[in-house]
């Protein structure tokens, strides 16, 4: 009978833990789990999908920020523009890629807040700017979890002269800072939509 009641206690608490609300398979559960399947990328993966997305993304906010620029002359307007405020798609493409997006100038060489990589990266586009040599983009490894990518604004753009006209020369650099994990799930997503 004890035996009857215990096995009887189990079956009953067995299918309460085993109750179906209590497991809810939301979306970011879903995601979460394909998050956490151990995936093979190596860092030249990483690199070449960090170039891919932030030549695509810096061209869009290069149109997007020169468009909005073209509609105004109001010297307000136009600061705000370059901070990147009221820019449509620039807002909507650092929520969806959970970018940190700036543009950046001659100041910024000095500004500790960023990584000391990426003031000597901009130290040297300045130095391009200067000796009127055209430079590329390029991608900094931060640490471990952060990529940066930084494509320099041509010269001669309306963005340099609107933007960083008080400098003494023209230059201005996208900083386009990629999370490794949003990166990696971009990637995963790629490969499904191929299959």
């Amino acid at each position: 009978m004890t035996r009857f009641l215990l096995l009887y206690c189990l079956l009953i608490s067995f299918l309460t833990a085993c109750n179906p609300e209590r497991v809810r398979y939301t979306s970011e559960l879903k995601q979460e789990m394909a998050d956490s399947k151990i995936k093979r990328i190596t860092n030249a993966d990483l690199v070449e999908a960090v170039d891919n997305l932030g030549g695509k993304v810096s061209a869009v906010l290069e149109k997007e920020l020169t468009e909005q620029l073209q509609k105004t002359t109001n010297p307000a307007e136009r600061a705000k523009l370059c901070q990147l405020k009221n820019l449509p798609r620039a807002k909507a493409i650092a929520q969806r890629y959970a970018l940190d997006i700036r543009l950046l100038g001659e100041v910024d060489i000095q500004n500790q807040a960023l990584n000391a990589k990426e003031r000597e990266i901009i130290d040297a586009y300045l130095y391009s700017a200067k000796q009127n040599v055209s430079a590329i983009s390029n991608i900094q490894k931060i640490n471990d979890t952060l990529f940066v990518y930084n494509s320099p604004v041509p010269p001669k753009s309306l963005i340099c002269e609107a933007c960083f006209g008080k400098q003494e020369t023209r230059f201005a650099v996208w900083h386009l800072g990629f999370s490794k994990r949003e990166v990696v799930r971009r990637m995963s997503e790629t490969k499904k939509k191929k299959r």
